[in-house]
């Protein structure tokens, strides 16, 4: 009795060390968490932040146009999601380039917010596919509108803040282009 009691506390202790074990770390947050490092208390850990976010934006943009690709129903969600591809993959690159010039580090990954998005669209197909990724296209688009123009206006790096000012006028365009998309899905119920 005493040998198995003995038995069940080491298989306790173990499961829980292996429940409290890694987890996937949000490539957001450990690149932030390495710029924090980097750049703690300079005029552009901001600039940083802003890089981190884009490129999250970024590549959740490719990943989800990617799908549109195959799960998408209408012609024009699948036109609209090769535009994002095209137009996403060149700012990501862009973006690459002038965080590598600065020594900023970028996420390797989606975040796991971006990634639960992921995750959840790519169990859709059809017209439900159609109207979840437009509803993220818009939704999404409004949040790095918001982010752009506050880079724009309050950037203290000039390189990223010249950028991200070039890059508003584009994402209000693919903002109004993705809600004419949601807006021809909405017609199609």
């Amino acid at each position: 009795m005493k040998t198995l009691l003995v038995k069940f506390a080491i298989l306790g202790f173990i499961l829980s060390l292996a429940a409290c074990g890694p987890k996937k770390d949000d490539s957001k947050e450990a690149a932030e968490d390495q710029n924090e490092k980097k750049f703690d208390d300079t005029k552009i850990e901001g600039d940083t932040e802003f890089a981190v976010s884009a490129a999250d934006a970024g590549m959740f943009e490719v990943k989800a146009g990617e799908l549109a690709q195959t799960n998408g129903y209408s012609s024009e969600v699948k036109s609209f999601a090769k535009m994002m591809i095209e137009e996403h993959s060149k700012a990501n690159a862009e973006l690459t380039d002038a965080a590598a010039s600065k020594n900023i580090t970028l996420p390797a990954y989606l975040s796991n917010n971006a990634q639960g998005n992921y995750d959840a669209l790519a169990k859709k197909t059809g017209k439900d596919f159609d109207d979840a990724y437009t509803d993220l296209m818009v939704k999404g688009h409004k949040d790095v509108l918001d982010l752009f123009k506050k880079e724009a206006a309050d950037g203290k790096d000039a390189d990223l803040k010249a950028w991200a000012t070039g890059k508003v006028a584009i994402i209000e365009h693919h903002l109004e282009m993705a809600k004419q998309t949601e807006e021809i899905v909405d017609k199609m119920k």
